[in-house]
């Protein structure tokens, strides 16, 4: 048995109680207190994520504009030096390779951050279809990340941030070299669960400091540590899509709901513009829809969904919403039964129970 990965906060997790699980050939906290108390802390106050798993490409030279434009599906072009941009790579099938985020510092210089469980594999696909003056290198293992999210981010981040003025970073903009109590890092209001909050990138050596810095700042405000289990819970509640789940390599990203970050009708060919411009031309035969249960019953990942004796999908997400106290879940359906209000039958443990089409995202923030 191959020994599981550890990020650099591997040791912290003790000292705060970390229950660990294997993620995807990590060891990770799937928990600290609890799940429900974890995701009510994001929701009304912020809570502190490890992401530290989660790989960084960089890009660099002349023509790594036109490189990231063949290789992605959103327009890179539109991007502005110090944004981010979500986006998605595909294979000539229409397939998802990975979705990511794009941070651009220069027209010739970039960083992708990519799905841990696809490090190796993005990194391989973007090398064997590298074009023109361009470098690539993986600075997964010397780069750590940790995310504050919730209402009260911003507030305790700025603590350590004596320097910059967080408020002045916009959704989707960053900060590079940002002094937080003495460790630059690389700020970015991004996150994953619906908040608002930040991500944070820094030098692998002093992630550590950060993690306690943020948590003694935040601690009298209520900021906990938090795990895999409420990222999960927060991220679906906000209909936030999960590789493996959502998207996958037999999943087009407009069959997983994230067709904005498809722009077929950029200039640039990418791979599978042509399976997409026809996907977005002639509709979708399945995608992903909110369901309710009606009966008693949790809707897991895998579950068949049915109409009648018909087969219509099956549910790729699926819990108790710890914020809507309801069982709720994702599932890739045939299109012509995803309209809200669809009676529909979920099979949990060989048993048929009923529940309806709902209306996505479940949560969305409330706006100030």
């Amino acid at each position: 048995m191959s020994q599981l990965k550890r990020t650099p906060l591997f040791d912290v997790y003790k000292d705060d109680g970390a229950k660990t699980i294997d993620f995807g050939g990590w060891d990770l906290p799937v928990q600290f207190s609890s799940i429900k108390e974890e995701h009510e802390a994001v929701r009304t106050k912020a809570g502190l994520f490890d992401v530290s798993h989660m790989g960084e490409i960089e890009v660099k030279g002349p023509d790594s504009l036109s490189y990231l434009q063949k290789m992605m599906t959103n327009d890179i072009s539109k991007l502005k030096t110090l944004g981010a941009q979500y986006t998605a790579m595909c294979y000539e099938n229409g397939g998802t390779v990975d979705d990511l985020l794009v941070y651009k510092f220069a027209d010739d210089h970039y960083l992708l951050v990519v799905n841990a469980s696809n490090i190796e594999k993005d990194y391989q696909w973007l090398t064997d279809h590298l074009e023109g003056d361009v470098t690539i290198e993986n600075l997964s293992d010397k780069t750590a990340q940790v995310a504050i999210q919730g209402p009260i981010a911003e507030s305790v981040l700025q603590k350590l941030a004596k320097e910059t003025s967080l408020t002045d970073i916009g959704f989707f903009k960053f900060q590079d070299q940002v002094d937080l109590n003495g460790k630059k890092a690389l700020v970015s209001r991004t996150g994953y669960t619906g908040e608002d909050g930040f991500e944070i990138y820094c030098d692998a050596n002093d992630v550590v400091a950060i993690w306690k810095d943020i948590l003694e700042a935040g601690k009298e405000e209520g900021v906990i540590p938090c795990g895999l289990g409420a990222r999960d819970t927060l991220r679906f509640e906000a209909n936030l899509v999960l590789y493996g789940q959502e998207i996958s390599p037999d999943i087009s990203p407009l069959e997983a709901g994230i067709g904005f970050a498809v722009k077929v009708n950029k200039e640039a060919d990418f791979n599978g513009k042509e399976v997409l411009a026809k996907q977005k031309e002639e509709g979708l035969a399945r995608k992903i829809a909110g369901i309710e249960m009606i009966d008693r019953g949790i809707p897991r990942h895998g579950y068949p969904v049915y109409i009648g004796e018909e087969k219509i999908g099956e549910v790729t997400t699926g819990t108790q919403s710890p914020t809507l106290k309801k069982n709720i879940g994702l599932a890739l359906l045939k299109t012509e039964h995803t309209a809200v209000g669809t009676e529909v039958e979920v099979e949990i443990r060989g048993k048929r129970l009923k529940a309806v089409v709902a209306a996505t995202p479940f949560y969305k923030k409330e706006k100030k």
